[in-house]
């Protein structure tokens, strides 16, 4: 299993950066092998993306126990980790408020209970909008490949200083190509769903994707690469060939 995660980690950006991703005309939900995740909260057994006029809704099942397992507090943001459901796409990162083709887009639904970065939205519901960060909410991320990371691997991708690309309105202020739009995930029993508008979401019916569950990790020196994909719990696909198509 081990050499399977480095495989993952060292092919993802070969594999997701990939002008064109070839996919069974049928495939839709992507079926995933039982057992070969570690934790069963993020042993992925199917992951689906469906798409009706004004919603895409992103679903993954897993094997027992969705969202109960989240980090251990280390006290400072500076090395702390993040668990993650993540749904890798080929949306281009335009269509949710980023500059054209900036990497790979996702949807990601995350815990990390040393900060907090929704500073819009109270999950927890206590008045408090800078504490919540172990409650799973909903992030858009654009990941690129990244050595500093580890070789092959992935990172959230940095906004270099003095540049000012565009960003989603709802975009946290953190130096990263990352959204926090408040979509409320549901977590219950096996299943992780989270429902995202669109204009017309049926447009991008046909568009691949993937089901990964991961965790990342903030860099010790809280600079470039700041947010790092260090392990790959599961994939759905096994390869990160993204055969699923949105439906």
């Amino acid at each position: 299993m081990r050499v399977l995660k480095q495989n993952i980690l060292n092919v993802s950006a070969a594999l997701l950066l990939s002008a064109a991703i070839i996919t069974p005309a049928n495939a839709h939900e992507i079926k995933a092998e039982k057992g070969n995740a570690k934790m069963a909260a993020f042993d992925i057994v199917h992951a689906n993306v469906e798409a009706s006029d004004n919603w895409l809704t992103f679903k993954m099942k897993v094997s027992k126990k969705a969202g109960k397992t989240v980090p251990t507090p280390t006290g400072k943001l500076e090395g702390s980790d993040v668990f993650s459901y993540v749904w890798p796409t080929k949306i281009d990162s335009s269509v949710v408020g980023f500059e054209k083709e900036q990497g790979i887009l996702a949807m990601a639904i995350t815990s990390h209970p040393d900060f907090d970065d929704t500073p819009l939205f109270d999950e927890n519901g206590d008045g408090n909008l800078g504490n919540d960060g172990t409650v799973w909410h909903s992030h858009w991320v654009v990941l690129v490949p990244d050595d500093a990371c580890g070789k092959g691997a992935l990172k959230v991708k940095d906004i270099p200083a003095g540049s000012n690309p565009k960003l989603p309105i709802t975009w946290p202020g953190l130096p990263i190509l990352i959204d926090s739009p408040g979509y409320s995930p549901v977590i219950s029993k096996n299943d992780v769903m989270v429902r995202v508008p669109f204009r017309n979401a049926t447009s991008l019916k046909g568009v691949a994707f993937d089901g990964v569950t991961s965790g990342l990790r903030v860099n010790e020196s809280a600079h470039a690469p700041l947010l790092c994909i260090v392990d790959v719990f599961d994939v759905a696909s096994g390869d990160l060939s993204l055969p699923g198509k949105i439906k």
